[in-house]
C-alpha cells in the first residue's frame, strides 16, 4: 500500500559468540491464505482455457469457507488501519442515520409509505386512515430478527387497504416468503404462509380477496441456474392453502426466461409475460370469468411491450419499430397487430421511460440527455396536456396514484438536490411539496457538469461531472469514476449522499452514460450487448481518458468503481487497461464470462451477454472475460473487492477466483484485497450501520491509493425530516 512511514533500516548488533541465529519476526495481524492451484484447462471451440481457481466455485466445501475467512480478515484488518477511517466513519454515520419518507401511495383511502428513522436500522412502512390522520407502523422489519438479518422486500396493500401481502428475505438475499397482514389490527394471517417468492409481485383482486403472484419451487435438487424455467404464475385465494393455489399460467421450462403478470385493477383482464432478456418480451392476456385459452397480444421479436389496461382499453408502450418507445390504444376485442392504433408517436429527442394512467390522464416519463421530464396526454386522441415542471435537471418517478384520482405524487432529487416528494394535481398542474429529506451536507460549494466525449468509434457519449465550483483542471484531482453499462439502466442525476466525503476530501465524481444502458433508447442498450459488449468498455475507458486529457485528473489520481454489471465493467477496464488507473472498487461481480450462465440467476442473462455454450458468442466473452485476462507481469492498480456471502443473483465464485488470480500476479498480495459482508445479499446490507462500515472501508481505501491529502473537515448541519403539517398533524413523529 501506498504512504506507508519510510523504514530506517538498522544494523543488527554483534551477535555473541555462543547465541543463534536471529529468527525473523513474525508478521503481525491475519496474513492472506496461500491459495492453490489446480492444473484445469478445457478445450473449448478449439481454444485452451485455463481455470486454476476452480476450486474456489464450491462455496460450501470448508477449504472455501476457510479460505474466505481468512481473506475478508485480512481485508478488514487493513482496512481498518487505513488513515482518514475513522472520520469517515463518522461522517458516513450522519449522512446515512436520517430521517427519510417516500411518496405514498393510496388504497381505500389510506396512505402507505416507507418512513426511515434516524434512529432505526432499516426502513418501517407506516399507514394513515386518510392524509390527516395519525399515522400508524405497518411493518417493522427492525424487529423481525434479533440480530437485523431479515429484510422486508416487495409489500403490496389490497385495493381496499384493509390487507397488505409483503415478503421476508433473510439476510436481505432475493429468496423470499410472502406473508399476509391485516391492517387495522397488525396481525399476520398463520395459512396465507407462501415460500418461493424470489421473483413474487403480487397483484391483488379488485375484491381484495385474493391476488396473483410468481411462484418458485424451493426444491433444493433443482440447480439454482434453472429456477427460473420453474416459475409459475398462480392464484392465492386469502385462507386457503397455498400448496393448493391454482396454476394460472404454467412454467416455461426455459431457464433463460422470467415469467410474470398480474390483473387489471377492475378485474376484467388478466396478463401474463414471458421476458427474455432485457429486449424481448411476449404478452398474453384472457378475459377473467369469460375466456378459457390465453390470447396472444404481442409476441416479442426484438422488441419489449408493457400494457395499462383501463375501461376496457389497453395503452400498449412498445419500443417495436420505434427506439425511443411510442404508446398504442388497442381494442381487446380486435387484438391483432394490424388494428392497433398509434396514440402517441416517438420521441426522437427524449427516450420514454414508463407510462402510467393517473387521474384519466396518461402520464409519461422520459429521459432527454439522461435527465427526466414527465408529461400528461389525453387518454382519447393522444393531445399533450402539459408538462410537470421539475425543479431541475434530475431524476424524477413517474406520477404515482390511481387511474380515476386526481391527487398524485413524484419523487426528485438531483447530484446536489436531496429527495424531495410532490404532490399535485392532474387536472390544473399544480404541485406543492409534501416532504423533503434534510441531509447534513453543503450542495453550494460544488457544481454539475454534463459532458460529452468521443468514444473508441467516435460515438458521442454524455457524462455527468460533480466537483467544486472553480477547482483548477490541472490533473492533479483525485476523482472516482463510476460506471454501469448494461440491461437497460440508466444512470441520471440522483441524489447520493456517499459522494460527498468524496467530494469534500476535494475529489470529482464522474458517471457517464455508457452504452448498454438506457439514457438514449433501445439503440443505445444494443450497441452495448452480446456482439457489442466492447463498446461498453471502450466508452468507459475514453471517459478515462477524457478526464485525463482534459486536465481533471490523471491516471495515479483516478479510481474506478462499479458493482454487479459495473463489477464487470470495472474488471474488463483494470485488465484491458490497468496504465489508466490508480485503484479499483470492484462489488459483487461477473468477472468469470465462460462459466457465468452455469450460477446464480446466470442463464437469464444470456440474451444479454451471449450465450458460452456457441462458438460465436464464445469468442466474444473469451475475448474480454476479465478472469481469463490477468497477466504476469502488469502492474495492475490497487483492487478492494466487495462481495456478499448470501448473494443469490450473480455467485460470488466471481470474486472470489478473479481476487485470487490477481493475488497470484501481484508482487504484493495485499494489494487486492477481499472483504466479504456477512448476512448479505446481492444489493448489500439493508442495515444502516453495515452501509456506513463499507462506505468508510471504500472511501479510505480510495484516499490513500491514490495518496489523497484530506483537508480538515467542515461542520455540517444535522438532518431532519420536513413534513407539511397537512401531510402530518402530529408532526411526522
Amino acid at each position: 500500500m501506498k504512504n506507508e512511514p519510510p523504514v530506517t533500516e538498522k544494523k543488527p548488533e554483534p551477535a555473541a559468540a555462543d547465541s543463534k541465529p536471529a529468527e525473523a519476526p513474525k508478521p503481525k495481524g491475519p496474513q492472506l491464505p496461500e491459495t492453490r492451484t489446480q492444473l484445469i484447462e478445457d478445450i473449448l471451440f478449439g481454444t485452451k482455457v485455463k481455470d486454476p481457481f476452480r476450486w474456489l466455485e464450491d462455496e460450501k466445501a470448508s477449504e472455501v469457507q476457510e479460505w474466505m475467512r481468512a481473506q475478508d480478515a485480512v481485508a478488514r484488518a487493513k482496512l481498518h488501519e487505513l488513515p482518514h477511517r475513522d472520520e469517515l466513519i463518522k461522517r458516513f454515520h450522519d449522512l446515512f442515520y436520517i430521517d427519510a419518507v417516500s411518496a405514498p401511495i393510496k388504497r381505500g383511502g389510506r396512505y402507505f409509505y416507507t418512513r426511515r428513522l434516524k434512529t432505526q436500522e432499516k426502513a418501517i412502512v407506516y399507514w394513515r386512515a386518510n392524509e390527516r390522520a395519525p399515522e400508524k407502523v405497518l411493518l417493522d422489519p427492525n424487529l423481525w430478527s434479533t440480530d437485523n438479518t431479515v429484510s422486508l422486500g416487495t409489500w403490496a396493500p389490497s385495493w381496499d387497504g384493509k390487507k397488505v401481502v409483503f415478503a421476508e428475505k433473510p439476510n436481505a438475499a432475493d429468496e423470499a416468503t410472502l406473508y399476509v397482514l391485516d391492517v387495522d389490527s397488525g396481525e399476520r394471517s398463520k395459512v396465507d404462509v407462501i415460500p418461493g417468492a424470489k421473483y413474487a409481485s403480487p397483484s391483488w383482486t379488485p375484491d381484495s380477496k385474493a391476488f396473483y403472484y410468481e411462484w418458485l419451487p424451493v426444491d433444493p435438487k433443482i440447480p439454482v441456474s434453472e429456477r427460473p424455467g420453474y416459475c409459475e404464475l398462480r392464484l392465492h385465494v386469502l385462507g386457503a392453502d397455498p400448496a393448493k393455489d391454482e396454476i394460472v399460467r404454467p412454467k416455461t421450462s426455459d431457464p433463460k426466461t422470467f415469467l410474470g403478470g398480474g390483473i387489471s385493477r377492475d378485474g376484467h383482464w388478466l396478463f401474463s409475460y414471458v421476458v427474455r432478456g432485457w429486449n424481448e418480451n411476449d404478452v398474453f392476456f384472457k378475459r377473467v370469468g369469460k375466456d378459457k385459452e390465453w390470447k396472444t397480444l404481442a409476441l416479442g421479436k426484438d422488441a419489449k411491450y408493457a400494457v395499462d389496461a383501463w375501461r376496457d382499453v389497453f395503452y400498449v408502450t412498445t419500443d417495436e419499430g420505434a427506439p425511443n418507445k411510442r404508446v398504442f390504444k388497442v381494442d381487446p376485442g380486435k387484438p391483432d397487430r394490424k388494428d392497433w392504433k398509434e396514440l402517441i408517436a416517438e420521441r426522437k429527442d427524449a427516450a420514454l421511460e414508463s407510462v402510467t394512467i393517473v387521474g384519466g390522464a396518461l402520464a409519461i416519463s422520459s429521459l432527454k440527455y439522461a435527465a427526466s421530464e414527465i408529461e400528461l396526454y389525453n387518454l382519447a386522441d393522444g393531445k399533450l396536456l402539459r408538462r410537470i415542471e421539475l425543479p431541475g435537471q434530475g431524476t424524477s418517478s413517474n406520477l404515482i396514484g390511481l387511474e380515476d384520482d386526481d391527487e398524485a405524487y413524484y419523487a426528485y432529487s438531483s447530484f446536489l438536490t436531496t429527495p424531495q416528494v410532490f404532490k399535485t394535481s392532474v387536472k390544473t398542474g399544480k404541485s406543492t411539496e409534501w416532504a423533503k429529506v434534510e441531509v447534513p451536507v453543503d450542495p453550494k460549494p460544488y457544481e454539475v457538469r454534463q459532458v460529452f466525449y468521443p468514444s473508441k468509434d467516435g460515438t458521442q457519449i454524455s457524462m455527468w461531472v460533480v466537483l467544486k465550483k472553480g477547482l483548477e483542471r490541472n490533473g492533479t484531482a483525485p476523482t472516482l469514476l463510476y460506471g454501469y453499462g448494461g440491461f437497460d439502466i440508466s444512470l441520471t442525476s440522483s441524489f447520493a449522499a456517499s459522494i460527498f466525503p468524496w467530494l469534500e476530501a476535494g475529489g470529482i465524481y464522474a458517471v457517464p452514460n455508457l452504452r448498454g444502458g438506457g439514457e438514449y433508447g433501445k439503440r443505445w442498450h444494443d450497441a452495448g450487448k452480446q456482439a457489442n459488449k466492447q463498446n461498453v468498455f471502450d466508452d468507459f475507458v475514453a471517459a478515462a481518458e477524457f478526464l485525463i486529457r482534459e486536465k481533471y485528473t490523471s491516471p495515479k489520481k483516478l479510481a474506478i468503481r462499479g458493482g454487479s454489471n459495473g463489477g464487470l465493467l470495472v474488471g474488463a477496464a483494470m485488465t484491458q487497461r490497468p496504465e489508466l488507473f490508480g485503484a479499483v472498487i470492484c462489488a459483487v461481480p461477473l468477472l468469470d464470462m465462460l462459466r457465468y450462465h452455469q450460477f446464480g440467476s446466470g442463464k437469464t442473462w444470456i440474451p444479454e451477454y451471449g450465450d458460452p455454450e456457441k462458438a460465436d458468442d464464445f469468442a466474444v466473452l473469451e475475448a474480454y472475460s476479465p478472469y481469463h485476462h490477468v497477466s504476469k507481469g502488469v502492474v495492475y492498480p490497487q483492487l478492494l473487492m466487495m462481495s456478499a456471502d448470501h448473494d443469490d443473483r450473480v455467485d460470488p465464485m466471481h470474486a472470489r477466483k478473479f481476487i485470487a488470480r490477481v493475488q497470484a500476479v501481484l508482487p504484493q498480495r495485499e494489494a487486492a484485497l477481499l472483504r466479504i459482508e456477512m448476512n448479505s445479499g446481492h444489493g448489500g446490507s439493508d442495515q444502516v450501520k453495515k452501509t456506513v462500515e463499507a462506505s468508510g472501508d471504500w472511501v479510505a481505501f480510495l484516499l490513500h491509493a491514490l495518496e489523497v491529502k484530506v483537508p480538515p473537515a467542515a461542520a455540517a448541519p444535522q438532518g431532519t425530516l420536513s413534513l407539511p403539517r397537512n401531510a402530518s398533524p402530529d408532526g411526522g413523529q
